[in-house]
């Protein structure tokens, strides 16, 4: 058998067993499985992993947060690390550059934190309890229900709300929707919009 090759060729296959040689011998062929094998049994050990929804738009991707601290009284929990959640049915671990960047969301100073209300008259908010927020919410519904409930239009009984609106959450799931919207539509509101239909 008469195989013809060119030097140019000769040249190639020489120059790609030279390098490839010289790699193995410096010990660089089995550096890739050595760094593999030491860099991901240590990469998140140690820290506690929580199974979360990205907050920024209606897709709803699922997110692993790795977060460290044992709860003891002098460590302080924090959140290190962020990615996708490779179980989740909608992303399979997959994140776009927003979910990426959870991280800088978290733990931005920025970032509000707990309730703030601002009195009427003024120009500050103040921080108030969950308790304090909840219960003014759940206060000026009922007054503003109490005030502009419209019950019948002649005779044909309507039962409507029309003063207010809500507008759903887009990180949740169908079944939290549809609960949510059997809620707001049970008190006769008629604005209602969840952000996942956008």
């Amino acid at each position: 058998m008469n195989v013809q090759v060119s030097r140019r060729g000769l040249l190639k296959g020489i120059g790609v067993g030279l390098a490839g040689g010289s790699l193995g011998a410096l010990g660089f062929g089995a550096l890739e499985p050595a760094m593999a094998a030491a860099v991901r049994p240590f990469k998140l050990a140690q820290m506690k992993e929580t199974r979360n929804t990205c907050p920024y738009c209606s897709v709803a991707c699922g997110v692993i947060l790795y977060s460290l601290g044992d709860n003891s009284k002098n460590s302080k929990s924090a959140v290190m690390h962020v990615e996708g959640d490779p179980d989740h049915p909608v992303n399979r671990g997959t994140l776009c550059p927003k979910g990426s960047s959870l991280l800088d969301f978290i733990t931005s100073e920025t970032r509000t934190k707990y309730p703030m209300h601002r009195e009427p008259g003024s120009s500050e908010f103040k921080r108030v309890s969950w308790d304090f927020a909840l219960d003014r919410i759940a206060m000026l519904l009922k007054e503003d229900r109490d005030k502009n409930f419209i019950a019948k239009n002649g005779d044909l009984t309507v039962n409507r709300w029309t003063t207010v609106g809500f507008l759903g959450a887009s990180a949740t799931s169908s079944e939290t929707a549809w609960c949510t919207y059997k809620v707001v539509r049970s008190m006769g509101a008629l604005t209602f919009d969840n952000q996942a239909r956008v």
